[in-house]
């Protein structure tokens, strides 16, 4: 998650269920399957064996390759899509890391896609557990469970560099998209810091165009889990919306509809997300954003919120169905 100095978007409350896609949920199997272990074995890689990933440093690029590795091995033919940037008077070079589902049922050039995306990248302090392997770990254990199922459009999973930079893959992601893939883009999907928060949380854009919010939601009530929403108590982020400090940002920016999952807290602190936990305040961008201080202090939380949200961006794939 970036800083607070990048915020500026202040949204409708409204929040309505959209026509334009219809969705079935459903009815939860017997036997449920155990979510979130490939996910934890991808976040403890990323942040016990590779750690601290800064935007421009070996260590991001160590990251990349893994994720690109990682797709390959799924069959997800990956590709890396390089930038530079300039910060402070020095240029880094950065890249996201990009592979695709393509669906079987219509091979138009213009199927209708979504976009699911997360930063690989870290701040120097801490190993980046939260924020944020932890949506890396959940994406790569979805793509390996979707690997062969037929769906009702494209994916694009897209990992991306230097967000906490100023969210600069995400923004060259979204300059370079034409007009045509940004018309058949249904939706994005940003994952962000899903670990160290008390509570788990879905977001999505103001309107009708927040529809991906309210199906999560139903899923997520039909499953028992207690997914919830931005509560808005702070007039500043209306109900079920959220800030412009993450890689979901340039794409509701750009008139693409947006799903947003997270773990933290609205209700402490300042009121805006950024109060992640009760017992010990903000744990990103700090020392305590490792795997072993959240597992001392916060004991299951770590398994249980990978399994939930895995679980979550999981059926949001096969319940998510394009009018034809």
């Amino acid at each position: 998650m970036l800083v607070k100095k990048f915020r500026h978007v202040v949204f409708s409350s409204a929040i309505l269920f959209s026509g334009v896609l219809t969705v079935s949920t459903s009815s939860v199997s017997a036997e449920k399957p155990e979510y979130g272990k490939v996910a934890y074995q991808h976040t403890e890689y990323l942040s016990e064996k590779i750690g601290p990933r800064v935007a421009g440093s070996p260590n991001e690029v160590k990251a990349g390759n893994y994720i690109f590795n990682e797709l390959k091995q799924l069959g997800y033919q990956p590709s890396k899509q390089t930038f530079s940037y300039t910060r402070r008077g020095t240029t880094k070079t950065s890249a996201n890391i990009i592979g695709t589902k393509i669906s079987k049922s219509n091979k138009l050039k213009n199927n209708p896609q979504i976009i699911i995306g997360a930063h690989y990248d870290s701040v120097s302090v801490g190993k980046g557990a939260d924020d944020n392997a932890s949506s890396i770990g959940v994406i790569l254990e979805t793509a390996k469970a979707i690997q062969k199922r037929e769906l009702h459009y494209d994916v694009k999973f897209v990992f991306f560099g230097a967000e906490e930079e100023g969210l600069r893959g995400s923004d060259y992601y979204v300059s370079q998209m034409s007009q045509e893939e940004k018309d058949r883009t249904i939706v994005m999907i940003n994952l962000d810091s899903l670990l160290a928060g008390d509570n788990i949380y879905v977001y999505g854009s103001p309107g009708e165009d927040g529809w991906l919010r309210d199906l999560a939601l139903d899923i997520a009530q039909k499953k028992g889990i207690p997914l919830g929403t931005n509560p808005g108590i702070n007039p500043d982020y209306p109900q079920g919306t959220t800030g412009d400090w993450s890689d979901h940002a340039a794409f509701q920016e750009a008139g693409i509809p947006i799903g947003y999952l997270e773990a933290t807290n609205w209700e402490i602190g300042d009121q805006d997300g950024y109060t992640q936990t009760v017992k010990h305040g903000e744990i990103w961008h700090t020392e305590n954003d490792n795997l072993a201080f959240l597992e001392k202090e916060f004991p299951g939380r770590v398994e249980t919120h990978l399994s939930q949200f895995t679980e979550i961006l999981i059926q949001l794939m096969s319940d998510i169905k394009k009018v034809q």
